[in-house]
């Protein structure tokens, strides 16, 4: 193995230095991960909340778990990992061509990562594991088997979440591009313009949106020409890519925009770095997304954008309007084989009227540090946390709930996006000394009136939490324990394979709030749980070590104040 081994380190250094030399990606060199035609659910690159999706999402042959997934290429797997949400059970194998393609969501592992995977559960006692194996541990050629479609992590239906990465620098590079056989002779279909009226900061002033008119692959809007009531304009486009045999609307792969037929913005889906991926909250419309979950392209930069998808930006997106001569707008949406659609219209300046001044009271620049700190609250924002200056929005209210103990600071709103984690610390009233220990920073989802725990710790007469949304927020006590509820369990639990058990807490967790955790042992001998976090849920799956006799079973599960609530049950195997 080792001289298998020293020829893919020698290959990985060879193919970098072409890609890095080229940007070429090798079209012959990869199989399919399954054994059937592909049929995409999801697109590398489209909008997600707070993401950017960095891989293709395979649809199930059948629509069920348990299908074969075959490594791409010769290689060995450089780590595996095992998580409640996110990827779920996933696989990373390196390619001697400079590549790592990665497999989430499974269902199952080959049977000799399986029983190393659970060996390193049980010695670290620990279902959640981020493992590392040595380059010899596993090699795989191209077509083994390495593993099962699932729906593990945070997956809504069976399917292959796939990506293929440059070993190097880990960034994500469109799957599709690599020569994968992908049928598509469906143009990306065009939905709604959003126009955008800037003032002379490029802060939007108000909005519209225009339905679009299809006619084959071009559309238009009624009447073909915008006029607007401002000296600049931007604009978001909503627009989907299909393909034959699925329902789903996907993520395009670039659009254009031109403004008398030259290109002054554009932006490809081709790869980006997954620390940039959140600055997806400056490229869609945010409003529009959390308030509806409605998509919009922004076809203009916000000035805290920093994202590398876009090849021109000339003037940013931002067009400039005349009264006397109407500008012709061109935007052409395109995917990976091809298919384009485009929209034509003209644009023109109206009068433009004063802009309405909201009232605000704090002015925070984009670019800047802030701190607002009134006795009552205190309020950090770093560097680089706006997209684009806030005039925040800022007052109190008093709640008269009986589990409230300071008053509700009511920051700005959820529907204007933040980049990072900010501190904030509020202060209490009449809140007894021997309760600190229990009080949390509350944060109320303005849309779905979810009160969420976002943790919290104490500074002198101020609780302090980190958080990474704007709107309400006070201090509230935890003292109930979670919830367990035997779902597959009783006494006699002979020839049963699987004891399940579902565990919820009265609050849910945001920020850097501990999510539940969770403990059991069998007399006395640590066991492991599977959680399986999108229905709340323990699964302890029997082997043949247990004796048959008489055994006690002990589960503890903890929230983030340290509220335990304890099952202890004895069972007959």
């Amino acid at each position: 193995m080792r001289w298998l081994f020293l020829i893919m380190l020698f290959s990985c250094l060879v193919v970098s230095f072409n890609y890095n030399e080229h940007k070429e990606y090798p079209q012959d060199y990869f199989r399919s991960p399954v054994d059937q035609s592909i049929r995409l659910s999801g697109t590398f690159g489209e909008l997600r909340p707070n993401h950017l999706h960095a891989g293709i999402d395979i649809k199930a042959k059948d629509g069920k778990v348990g299908q074969p997934l075959y490594s791409i290429a010769d290689g060995y797997v450089s780590r595996i990992k095992v998580q409640s949400g996110g990827y779920g059970n996933v696989l990373y194998i390196r390619h001697p061509n400079g590549y790592t393609s990665v497999y989430a969501h499974l269902y199952k592992f080959d049977s000799a990562i399986a029983s190393y995977v659970a060996n390193q559960q049980y010695e670290r006692q620990s279902f959640e594991i981020d493992l590392y194996p040595s380059p010899e541990q596993f090699v795989f050629a191209k077509g083994d088997r390495i593993g099962k479609l699932g729906t593990s992590g945070r997956s809504f239906g069976p399917h292959l979440h796939f990506e293929i990465r440059d070993s190097e620098t880990e960034k994500p590079i469109n799957p599709l591009l690599f020569g994968f056989n992908v049928q598509d002779d469906i143009a990306p279909k065009l939905h709604e313009l959003k126009v955008y009226h800037l003032n002379k900061e490029k802060e939007t002033q108000l909005t519209k949106i225009y339905k679009l008119v299809r006619s084959g692959r071009n559309y238009r809007i009624s009447g073909d020409t915008i006029n607007v009531g401002a000296w600049r304009m931007g604009l978001g486009m909503k627009a989907y890519d299909h393909f034959r045999g699925v329902s789903n609307w996907n993520g395009v792969y670039s659009m254009e925009m031109f403004v008398d037929d030259e290109l002054i913005y554009d932006f490809e889906m081709e790869t980006f770095a997954f620390n940039e991926s959140r600055y997806i909250n400056s490229h869609l419309d945010y409003e529009e997304q959390v308030s509806k979950k409605s998509y919009f392209n922004r076809l203009y930069a916000l000035p805290g954008n920093r994202l590398s998808i876009y090849k021109e930006q000339v003037e940013k997106g931002v067009v400039t309007l005349s009264k006397s001569k109407a500008k012709k707008i061109t935007i052409v949406v395109k995917d990976l084989e091809g298919n384009k659609s485009k929209l034509e219209f003209w644009a023109k300046r109206k009068d433009v009227k004063p802009p309405t001044n909201e009232t605000f009271n704090y002015f925070l620049p984009h670019g800047e540090e802030s701190r607002i700190q009134n006795g009552q609250m205190d309020l950090h924002f770093p560097k680089g946390i706006l997209y684009e200056n806030l005039y925040l929005q800022y007052s109190t209210s008093t709640e008269t709930s009986f589990n409230v103990y300071s008053p509700v600071h009511h920051l700005h709103n959820y529907k204007t996006p933040v980049h990072t984690y900010f501190d904030l610390g509020i202060k209490s009233y009449a809140l007894p000394e021997s309760m600190k220990p229990k009080a949390f920073i509350a944060y109320c989802d303005g849309k779905d009136q979810v009160m969420k725990n976002c943790g919290g710790e104490w500074k002198g007469e101020m609780l302090f939490a980190k958080v990474r949304a704007l709107g309400d927020y006070s201090i509230m006590l935890d003292t109930e324990a979670p919830d367990i509820e035997p779902v597959s369990f009783s006494r006699n639990m002979r020839g049963v394979s699987r004891m399940k058990f579902k565990i919820t807490d009265n609050f849910e967790t945001s920020g850097k709030a501990k999510d539940l955790r969770y403990k059991a042992t069998i007399d006395g001998q640590w066991i492991l749980l599977e959680y399986d976090a999108k229905n709340d849920m323990l699964i302890h799956r029997f082997d043949d070590s247990l004796e048959r006799g008489s055994h006690l079973l002990k589960l503890e599960v903890r929230d983030d104040r340290d509220n335990v609530a304890v099952l202890e049950r004895e069972f007959l195997r």
